[in-house]
């Protein structure tokens, strides 16, 4: 397809914006997604190749909150495995899904996204038993079963990122902050680091797909790649109320627009 000069700049400021969105709380391809989409990709190739062109956003975001992920390493090892497979899954039914099943579902897929974002502290207060550290020490038998729930939900947040790319940070956080202790920077550094997971099992699906844009990636991934390692760099100074409503508006914004186009 044939994409104006306009066009790829606009891509290229949305992907610089989505990579430091992605690297501070996630949520960062509701920007990237409908950008593409305004520039004339139909959504599942702009899905596909939002997810292509995004992952050298995730791996700079996941470098640059190395620090913070270090502790929690034992954890993430496991989670990592989870999110391989429901990343692969959801990917494989991407590809395999209708156009249109996957566009009149897109703005539900949304709006659960910003749901879980608003509802976390909420979520948090409403289970009974403690939540797990992100150590890796010994857990009660009642914490082994906050991990195999926490597992679970992972496993089904993958599986949604690797389907629809938007809002898989939101959704994952969301998980984190339920089921794990410890700071917003130290849980967002573990999100970062199964996100890249999750996009990196989809990504090389998609690469074989034929349905990438591949005009748009290398510009796209410049962008998340300098939008991503900066964001990770500012994500302690950022304020996590506000950050959180303006990805939560965001979201709703770009849920109606696929209603009322």
């Amino acid at each position: 397809m044939h994409v104006s000069e306009l066009g790829y700049l606009g891509a290229a400021a949305a992907a610089v914006a989505s990579g430091a969105v992605n690297a501070v709380a996630g949520g960062g391809t509701l920007i990237s997604f409908p950008s593409l989409v305004a520039i004339g990709v139909a959504p599942v190739p702009a899905n596909i190749t939002n997810t292509v062109s995004l992952l050298p956003g995730y791996l700079a975001g996941t470098w640059g909150q190395r620090e913070d992920l270090r502790p929690q390493i034992e954890a993430s090892r496991t989670l990592s495995l989870v999110a391989a497979v429901g990343g692969l899954s959801g990917s494989v039914l991407l590809v395999v899904v209708p156009a249109q099943v996957f566009r009149a579902v897109v703005p539900f897929l949304i709006l659960i996204s910003c749901a879980l974002m608003v509802a976390q502290d909420r979520l948090r207060q409403m289970l009974s038993t403690p939540p797990a550290h992100t150590g890796g020490e010994r857990t009660s038998p009642s914490q082994g079963t906050h991990r195999r729930m926490l597992n679970a939900t992972v496993f089904v947040a993958a599986m949604y990122g690797g389907f629809f790319g938007a809002g898989l940070g939101i959704m994952l956080l969301a998980v984190l902050g339920v089921f794990l202790h410890g700071p917003l920077v130290r849980l967002n550094a573990l999100k970062q680091a199964l996100s890249l997971v999750v996009n990196l099992i989809a990504a090389v699906l998609f690469c074989f797909s034929g349905r990438v844009v591949w005009p748009v990636v290398p510009v796209m991934a410049l962008g998340s790649l300098c939008g991503g390692y900066a964001g990770s760099r500012t994500v302690s100074r950022i304020n996590e109320k506000v950050l959180r409503t303006l990805v939560v508006f965001a979201g709703v914004a770009v849920a109606i627009s696929f209603w009322v186009t």
